[in-house]
């Protein structure tokens, strides 16, 4: 599988009980099927699958499935502190035709790079699926290195990408310098530029949810048409949205920005908050303003 294009980390609609809303679940997916990103990935941070019951995991990789069918892939996310989850999130993404994984590593354990390896190599055995390994060492407090890619790329040809979200330049000038078989995918918005400027071929982007149009002209602009000018000032025009998402509330905004575009998203699960008002308010001065900015670079396409 070659992961290319703008890959989508679905948020996960709550209803006023704070449970899944199924119903609004599928509207998200297919609103991003329509706007034509390039995959959709469930079960990752923005889904907030650690505020989510290993039930309720399975049931929301299976109804994506069923709302999805075969129009973009599907891939899975398997985080979770024991291995032993991750291999049965993995299991599960078999059986429901998945088209990839994604492993990352196991956070507050703090594994070694090659008790990491063990790790990633397990989920690799339970699937036999494509993987795109997740390194965010923000919040896993630990980061994928040289001996970690050694062995698990020696031991097994499934692990494809990598959605490097360390935020250091140095890891992807490594990335891209020593394991090229690996394809990069952005994992830390405002250096989308720089990935796609070395090579990267996709994005997983959590403002795609809301902003998929905008999303996908950067991509076009840097990765498909290699005009680099108009990609610096696409991106120059979303920044105001990263820096906004960086302040401390990330889920939260993504999901308002849904609200924004239409979608019921509903709220966050405990222990996070929702947006204020004068945050609400701002985030909808900053989308309305950014997709004035990017649909004037893009000629009128967003």
């Amino acid at each position: 599988m070659k992961f290319e294009g703008i890959y989508t980390p679905a948020i996960t609609p709550l209803n006023a009980e704070g449970q899944i809303d199924k119903t609004a679940f599928a509207e998200v997916l297919e609103s991003l099927i329509a706007a034509r990103v390039h995959g959709i990935i469930i079960g990752g941070s923005t889904g907030e699958y650690y505020a989510q019951s290993a039930q309720e995991r399975f049931e929301l990789g299976a109804w994506a499935k069923e709302v999805i069918g075969s129009r973009l892939p599907l891939i899975i996310g398997t985080g979770a502190v024991r291995t032993e989850d991750s291999v049965e999130y993995a299991k599960a993404a078999k059986a429901i035709g998945a088209d990839a994984i994604l492993v990352g590593s196991p956070p507050y354990a703090l594994p070694t790079q090659q008790e990491n390896a063990v790790h990633a190599l397990a989920v690799d055995r339970a699937a036999g699926l494509p993987i795109m390994l997740y390194n965010y060492p923000g919040r896993m407090s630990v980061s994928m290195g040289r001996e970690f890619f050694d062995t698990v790329l020696k031991a097994s040809k499934n692990f494809v990408a990598i959605k490097e979200s360390s935020g250091q330049t140095a890891q992807l000038h490594m990335l891209a310098r020593e394991f090229p078989s690996l394809s990069v995918s952005c994992g830390w918005d405002d250096q989308a530029l720089e990935f796609f400027a070395w090579g990267a071929r996709s994005w997983v982007c959590a403002g795609s949810n809301f902003l998929p149009a905008e999303h996908i002209a950067l991509y076009e602009a840097c990765a498909v048409q290699k005009d680099f000018d108009k990609g610096r000032r696409i991106m120059s025009a979303m920044l105001p949205l990263m820096d906004f998402l960086e302040e401390g509330k990330f889920v939260q905004a993504i999901k308002y920005g849904c609200e924004i575009a239409g979608l019921r998203a509903g709220g966050v699960r405990a222990p996070l908050q929702g947006l204020d008002t004068q945050e609400k308010e701002r985030l909808q001065s900053i989308v309305a303003e950014l997709k004035r900015n990017v649909a004037s670079v893009a000629g009128g396409k967003s």
